[in-house]
């Protein structure tokens, strides 16, 4: 009787798994990580933060887009700002997760010399609006699905490899900060612009 109903628990069991591996099945994003296809998702445990020392980081950023609402905006727009870049695009998990907090330190820093701006890797201009919408995003962002010279102008000055990533640039337009991964809070980023923000006062 008790190998029975080891036997009969087994296969319930089984039963359990093979139905939540079904229901992951129908899962893209699930798929996509299980593939190991290079996605790029990084999750907040695996969160990397480097900040760059003066003296230690190479030449400014240059780049022009065209963002969601159909502006053009480059580098010399955000001239004499930390600038904040954050590389994503709308089927990336983290990078919704990590919405949330980039708009809320976006908010934290205003009428301060400190601007946000998204780098849209792989969506329509009205894909990432309709994110911005949905997720209250108010920072615009550059699509870069047909302009490669954009991700290509950041890739030269840092790597680039994973999404999401942001990116501080202090006053100069050089890259002052990374972190690479889902933000997990404001604060983390909060800390890293005011470190780079004190250096133009």
């Amino acid at each position: 009787m008790r190998r029975r109903a080891r036997v009969a628990a087994s296969l319930a069991l089984v039963s359990v798994l093979t139905a939540g591996l079904a229901a992951c099945a129908n899962d893209p994003l699930a798929e996509q990580y299980r593939a190991g296809d290079n996605k790029g998702y990084i999750a907040a445990s695996g969160l990397q933060t480097d900040e760059i020392p003066a003296d230690q980081r190479g030449e400014p950023v240059e780049f022009e887009g065209v963002t969601e609402n159909g502006d053009t905006v480059g580098s010399a727009d955000y001239a004499g700002k930390v600038l904040v870049v954050n590389f994503w695009y709308a089927n990336c998990g983290p990078c919704r997760a990590e919405a949330a907090d980039l708009e809320e330190a976006y908010q934290s820093f205003e009428g301060q010399d400190v601007a946000f701006l998204g780098i849209n890797t792989s969506d329509s201009a009205d894909a990432a609006a309709a994110f911005a919408k949905t997720f209250e995003v108010t920072y615009p962002s550059l699509i870069t699905i047909e302009d490669r010279a954009v991700k290509l102008a950041f890739a030269e000055r840092t790597p680039i490899n994973a999404t999401p990533t942001t990116l501080v640039l202090d006053a100069e337009g050089r890259v002052a900060g990374r972190i690479i991964g889902q933000l997990p809070e404001a604060s983390i980023l909060e800390s890293m612009v005011k470190t780079v923000l004190e250096e133009t006062s």
